[in-house]
This record gives C-alpha cells, structure tokens and sequence, in this order.
C-alpha cells in the first residue's frame, strides 16, 4: 500500500509541467526606442522534471529502456540545461558588438557524466561470488567518491591570455547627449572701454544637444546644436537680451589606424563564430550526456546479472548445504564437510549484500542524471529502476582506420569548435596589426551660426560706435534659428591629424604576442586532431581486444559448467569431496563474473569507438534541435507486465 502511495505522489508532483515543453531559454528584448532604457527579460530555470517519467512507473518501480533514459536525458539532464543557456550567452555577445561593444566571451567548458560503478573505460568493480576459501569481500570504503565524481573538459585552444584586439571599435549604437544650464556671471571690468560699466553682470541660460555616431568604416560623426541666451547690463552691446544659435558638424575619417570595415567589424564576426563555437559545445555536452548515459545504463544491467550470479551461486551453495546435512544425519559424511559448505553460504550471501549495494549505487547515479530533482526527491529516491533492455553484443565489421579517422575529423564537434577559435585569433590578431600603423584623419567640420536679440536701452553711443539704424538681427531665437538654417553665416575647416608613435614598442609587444598565440593555437589544434586519430586507434583496438577476451571469457565460462557438473555426478557418487565441488563451484562463479566484466569492456569499447568518430547522437536518433527543446517526440516505450 505503501508504495502504490508513494507512486501515487510521485505521478502527481511530476505531472505538473505541461506535456511537451519546450525548454529552449527565451531572451526578450523590449521592441523600439522604449526597450532602450529597459532590460530585455530572460526565461525562469525550471527545476521540474519531464513528464515522461509518469508513463514509466509501475508498482513502484521505473521500468526503464535505454532509449527512454536516453530521452530523460535530454528533456532533464542539468548539464544539458545549462549548455542551453550558453547558446543564449554568445547571443548576446553578438548584439553586443554590434553596437560597438567589447565581446564578454563565452564558456567552453563541457560536463562530463560521472564514472560510476563500473568506471569508464574499465570493466564492472565487483569480485567474483566467493572464493576456493570462502572468504568474502568487505567493502572497507563506505562512499565510493570516485564513482560520484563529476569531470569537465575544457575545449578551448586559444589559452588563458586574450589579445589586445587592436583599435577601438566605433560605436555604432548612436548617442544623444543634451545639456541645460542657467548661471549668473558678475565679473569686475579693468576697462570701461569693453564693456562700458565697472562690473559686468550675464544671466546666461545655456541649452545645448549633440549627436555622436560611429560607422564600421571607421568614421566618427558628431553634431552639435548650441543655444545661449544672455542677458548683460553691458553698455556697448548692440543687444539685450540676445540669443546665439549654432548648428555644426564634424566627421572624423581615419585613413590608417583604425580604418576599414574588416577591422572594425572584427568582434562581430568573432561574436557569430562564438554562438557556432557554443553550438558545437552544446552539441558536444549532448554527445557527452548521452554516451555517459549509456555507460550507467549498461553498467546497471551488467550489475544486476551481477547480482544475479551471485545469487545463483548461492542457490548451489545451499544445494550442497542440504545434502551435506542429510548426509551427516546419516553418518556417510564427516562433519566438517557441512562445515565448509555453510562457510560458503555465509561468503556467498556477504556477496549478495555488496553486489546489491553497488546497484543501488549505480541506480540512484542514474537518477541524478535522469531527474532536474536528482536524489533530493523522496518519491523518486524511493524508486528502484528495472531496465528492460538487455546488453547486445553484434559483431559488426569495421572500417578501416583511416577512414574512421577522417569521419572523426569530420564529425567531433569540438574539433570544429577548434577550427573557429583559430579562426577567431586569426581574426584577432589583423586587429591587433592595424596598431602599429600611425593616426592620420582627416577631419572636416562645417558650422552656421546665428544671432538675434532685442534692443539695448543702455547702450551708450558714441561717435565712434554710433547705433545702427535699423539695427539688425532684431528679434528672439526664433530669428537667431531662422539665420542658422539659411547658412548665412557659414564656418567649414577641412585637416589632417597625424600621431606618429615613436618606437611603437607596446603595439610591436602585443602583435608578437597575439602571434605567438595564434602559433600556440595551430599546435593546440594540430594536438586535437592527433588526439582524435589517436582515439580512434586505440578504440579500434580496444574492440579487437575485449572481443577476443569476450570470446574467451564465453568458452571458459561454458567448461566450468561442465567441470562442475561432472564434479557433482562424482560426488553424488562418493568419489569426491564437497571441498571439490565448493572448488569448482568457485571456478564456475569467477568464470560467470568474468565473463560479465568481459562483456562490459566490450560494450563500452564500441561505445569509445562510436564516441571516437562521432556518431553517439547518429546511432542512437538523437536530434540537436530536440536536444536543444528538451522535447523529445520518441514516446515512451511498451512497459512489461506489472509483476
């Protein structure tokens, strides 16, 4: 009752997300010039597990297929999850840079699935069922750490420096900038002459607004618009009040540093090959969470036929306990006889215990990968796993390894990755080689003026500066504007600006540098795709290795069933001793162990192999964009009977 009840909750709590989410982050920015000023908002994590997982229980059991588990990991998997939102990361790098902005980077760092109980690339951790001696094995670690432990593979080749990238990029994104200010100005006068008062006395009000753009050819506008109103108790101005209006404007064009719109769209481009780097590395987290599930998955099958030899070995065991009691009783045996066959029970029964143990272990290992709750949920920890689909071993002709090799090179993503980011510091370092070239601009302005006012009552005339009459420019800043857009009162300059470094040495030190890292880079590829071919080797021969071992492990396993078998028809016949047939029972049991471990280094050699080549996502109908989503369309697979 207790379990059903426990299903029950569990099927509710994981019922809640809606059938089908799509778990793809969601970046939204606010359209028009109000999402200027406001932050654009980012979809919520989301803890709760697929509802997948609901269609898979039964009577408090997770029956689970590997292509199930596989499906759980992409629709739950944290790892998976994470790469997700790394997508959207180098996305907004890209919209950075294209307002003119330094790109933040990306991460390119990979989760890898822990090892578990059987390891790696190692067979299944477990000893055989007892021993000649009927010793058992006591676990003397109580946490396995190492099986729990979670790796990470970085997949950058460009190192920990950066590069110093060269001119500063335009900025793209246009600026207004305004400016209001009122002041009053009293300053003592050495001369009458100027001003015609003994101290000069300005309400000055002061409105101005500029415009300031970058271009990816390097150019560089700004205008300006000024207005001064300017109230004076001055006796030789013509005006009072008077306005002063002015509208210019001035492009800036860079002829060697910093021209060119290659070079000042670098970081754009670096930032698009950055969101096809995180693809790769999205995809390479998959290629890793998926292989790893695998791994888990075929260990715990591996691990309960484990377990289940062991407790056939014991079900023998207490064969040999009853008849060796029967025969005591009877007197045709000594007692020691029973004695040793109870001491074999008791050993085989201690390696129950520790077979079980470790498949727990690996179950509640799975459940961490499979579920956003991991073990923290008590109903899922609650849970026990039944997979369902048994280890295969298919003997399938391989191709030769150099066309392996070349699928590799084709097919690992994170090789691509690696081509990018060369490309990336190539890129990088044309920036970088246009600072070693002088400043030249030329610059061109081109300004109107306009000036307008009232009459001054105080003004004090003279022969020398009598009053106009008519006085011009009368009027407001309406008149002051008026003359500004007519151009009567043109201003315009055309130069050239040169800087010309001496010596230059930082821009030589940081060219070299940027090279050297380039160089480091090709090397650190060179490595990459050594390393490939090089796993592909060694995964070609691990098969051919753990195959021969396997066929091997078969045939001995097969003659210890009959050596035991022609052991017991002896000693039913009084010619042989029960310690020859605990011996060969023995035998039998490593022999059944060893056969186990044999297979599970086979599998996981093709699993390194297909891991090699790049194919994990291919061979197992794994699709990017369902990754990607966390919707995987596959339903759920047939469940057995309920027991």
């Amino acid at each position: 009752m207790t379990t059903k009840l426990v299903a029950a909750a569990l099927c509710v709590t994981l019922a809640l997300p809606v059938a089908g989410q799509d778990r793809t982050p969601q970046v939204t920015y606010v359209p028009g010039y109000k999402g200027t000023y406001q932050p654009g908002t980012v979809s919520a994590s989301s803890f709760a597990n697929s509802d997948r997982v609901t269609s898979l229980i039964r009577a408090g059991n997770i029956y689970l297929s590997l292509q199930d588990a596989v499906a759980l990991a992409l629709e739950n998997n944290l790892d998976v999850e994470l790469q997700r939102y790394s997508i959207s990361l180098a996305a907004t790098d890209t919209l950075r840079a294209q307002g003119g902005g330094a790109l933040r980077g990306v991460p390119l760092t990979v989760n890898e699935v822990p090892a578990g109980v059987g390891g790696i690339s190692s067979p299944l951790v477990t000893n055989a069922a007892t021993g000649v001696n009927a010793q058992s094995s006591i676990p003397v670690v109580t946490s396995e750490a190492q099986f729990v432990q979670q790796g990470q593979t970085n997949l950058s080749i460009t190192g920990s420096s950066t590069s110093a990238n060269g001119p500063a990029i335009p900025q793209f994104d246009p600026t207004v900038t305004g400016q209001f200010q009122a002041q009053h100005q009293t300053v003592p006068q050495t001369s009458l002459t100027i001003t015609g008062t003994p101290s000069l006395s300005q309400n000055i009000v002061t409105g101005n607004a500029n415009y300031l753009q970058g271009f990816s050819a390097g150019t560089q506008v700004t205008a300006g618009f000024q207005n001064i109103y300017t109230g004076t108790n001055s006796e030789r101005s013509l005006y009072n009040p008077y306005y002063n209006s002015a509208l210019g404007v001035t492009v800036t064009q860079p002829l060697l540093r910093g021209f060119g719109k290659e070079l000042n769209q670098r970081f754009i481009r670096i930032a698009r090959n950055n969101e096809k780097v995180t693809g790769a590395v999205f995809q390479q987290q998959v290629i890793s969470t998926v292989s790893g599930v695998i791994r888990l998955y075929d260990d715990l099958v591996l691990l309960n036929e484990d377990l289940q030899v062991k407790k056939r070995n014991l079900d023998v065991v207490m064969i040999l306990v009853k008849s060796n009691t029967n025969k005591v009783e009877q007197g045709t045996i000594a007692p020691i006889e029973l004695t040793r066959a109870n001491a074999q029970a008791s050993a085989a029964r201690q390696e129950i215990k520790t077979a079980e143990g470790y498949v727990r272990q690996q179950e509640m290992l799975l459940k961490n990968v499979l579920f956003r709750s991991g073990v923290s949920d008590p109903a899922i920890r609650s849970l026990r796993i039944v997979p369902t689909d048994p280890i295969r071993v298919d003997d399938e002709a391989l191709l030769p390894s150099e066309q392996l090799a070349a699928q590799a090179l084709e097919n690992r993503p994170e090789y691509s990755a690696a081509k990018l980011q060369l490309a990336n510091s190539a890129i990088s370092l044309k920036g970088t080689r246009n600072a070693l070239l002088p400043q030249l601009d030329i610059v061109a302005n081109a300004q109107n003026s306009g000036l307008a006012g009232g009459t001054n009552a105080n003004y004090a005339a003279s022969a020398a500066s009598p009053l106009p009459n008519p006085i011009p420019n009368l009027g407001n800043w309406g008149n002051a504007f008026a003359q500004v857009l007519k151009y009567d009162s043109p201003t315009y300059s055309v130069g050239i600006n040169l800087t010309l470094p001496i010596r230059n040495r930082q821009a030589q030190a940081d060219v070299a540098r940027d090279e050297i890292q380039v160089r480091q880079s090709e090397i650190r590829l060179k490595q990459l795709e050594n390393q490939i071919r090089l796993e592909v080797e060694e995964a070609v021969i691990a098969i051919e290795r753990t195959k021969a071992a396997l066929e091997s492990a078969e045939e001995t396993r097969k003659l210890q069933e009959q050596s035991l078998i022609i052991e017991q028809e002896k000693f039913a016949e009084g010619l042989s001793t029960s310690l020859f047939v605990i011996q060969y029972q023995s035998y039998l049991a490593q022999a059944r162990s060893t056969e186990l471990a044999a297979r599970s280094a086979y599998v996981k050699a093709k699993l390194q192999l297909e891991t090699a080549i790049g194919k994990t996502l291919e061979n197992n109908h794994v699709s990017i964009a369902e990754a990607m989503k966390g919707q995987v369309s596959r339903p759920p697979s047939a469940l057995p009977p309920t027991p």
